[in-house]
């Protein structure tokens, strides 16, 4: 049987590369993809739902070029299949706006600031999870 599927998207390898690593600790019972954008995202969740495998968390940036991370989940929460993904947002700039939507149309799980603190990342994932 296959692992489920915790997906990390941000527009920059060093970033991707730090959450990564930081969740080290999951990856005896969870797969760890990394995604570069909200497509390359898509297109991985779609494989992943072709292929019966479940997406049990996106931790997801904010502010990436083309589709943001915000309008990414909220378009994944409208989809049946997705909706009991847990989200977390992770967002080094972020208007009031930007909150509320976030909230109530992605219905995030988490809203973390960068940088980020390393045991507080690893503590709620491990609570969503």
């Amino acid at each position: 049987m296959s692992k489920p599927v915790i997906l990390c998207i941000d527009d920059q390898r060093e970033v991707l590369s730090a959450v990564h690593r930081e969740l080290s600790e999951f990856e005896s019972t969870y797969e760890i993809i990394d995604c570069e954008s909200a497509p390359e995202a898509e297109e991985v969740i779609n494989e992943l739902n072709e292929a019966d495998r479940t997406v049990a968390l996106i931790i997801c940036d904010h502010i990436m070029p083309g589709e943001n991370g915000v309008d990414f989940m909220a378009r994944l929460n409208k989809d049946d299949r997705f909706k009991k993904i847990r989200r977390i947002l992770l967002t080094g700039l972020a208007s009031h706006q930007d909150t509320i939507k976030a909230i109530n149309e992605a219905q995030i799980d988490f809203y973390l600031e960068k940088p980020w603190n390393s045991d507080e990342l690893v503590s709620i994932v491990r609570k969503l999870l």
